[in-house]
């Protein structure tokens, strides 16, 4: 492969993340690209390099292309996702108390343990926080699944959300017992806030990237 040809494909590869971002559909992609690719090829021809054509930032030159171009794009609509992701996980977290709190002596009955026997605390501790992820992930994953159901490429961020939630929950509650374990474990405004602010940083950290992820894959 020659240099030039070289080139022209790390332009092609830059300018396909830049259009996966803004959400082009793979066929507007591949016709962007076939078209892009035919203008350097006919300017290398004459001795110029993609970067006399494109100048130094060939993303901007995709984005401008894709946008002149008018091809059809889907709308990040982070702000909607984490809004209605995060109120889900609220309305399934209520839910959850009541439920349990409704239904505690049903659990008692069926979970009571023979006298005299420890339950190990990271046990406990572990079927607890597990417990919570399962119903907050259930409920923001479900919401953005049905709320925004005609948003286009929902389904692969829910799909997504389901992946990435949980090890970005598990994380952030070790950070967060780390952080409390550094300030002794004090009821603080400023160590419980803390804490919150760790665990809700990672649930939409998470929730962004899943939509992130669902716009820039192949499809």
């Amino acid at each position: 492969m020659t240099t030039s040809g070289s080139a022209i494909d790390s332009v092609l590869a830059t300018a396909d993340r830049e259009w996966r971002t803004l959400g082009v559909h793979r066929r507007d992609r591949v016709s962007l690209a076939t078209d892009l690719r035919a203008e350097l090829e006919a300017a290398g021809a004459d001795g110029l390099s993609p970067a006399d054509l494109l100048g130094a930032d060939p993303a901007g030159f995709a984005r401008s292309l894709a946008e002149e171009s008018g091809v059809e794009r889907a709308a990040p609509r982070y702000g909607t996702i984490l809004g209605v992701a995060g109120a889900g996980a609220v309305v399934a977290l209520v839910a959850g108390y009541a439920l349990v709190a409704g239904l505690h002596q049903v659990f008692v009955a069926a979970f009571d343990l023979p006298r005299g026997t420890r339950v190990p605390i990271w046990l406990a501790a572990g079927v607890f926080y597990g417990g919570v992820v399962a119903v907050v992930v259930a409920g923001a994953v479900l919401s953005v699944r049905i709320a925004l159901r005609d948003v286009p490429r929902i389904r692969h961020t829910a799909a997504r959300m389901t992946l990435l939630l949980p090890p970005a929950f598990g994380a952030a509650i070790l950070a967060a017992a780390a952080a409390g374990r550094a300030m002794d474990f004090a009821l603080t405004p400023a160590a419980i806030s803390t804490e919150a602010a760790i665990v809700l940083a990672a649930f939409f950290g998470a929730t962004a990237l899943a939509r992130r992820w669902s716009l820039t894959a192949a499809g």
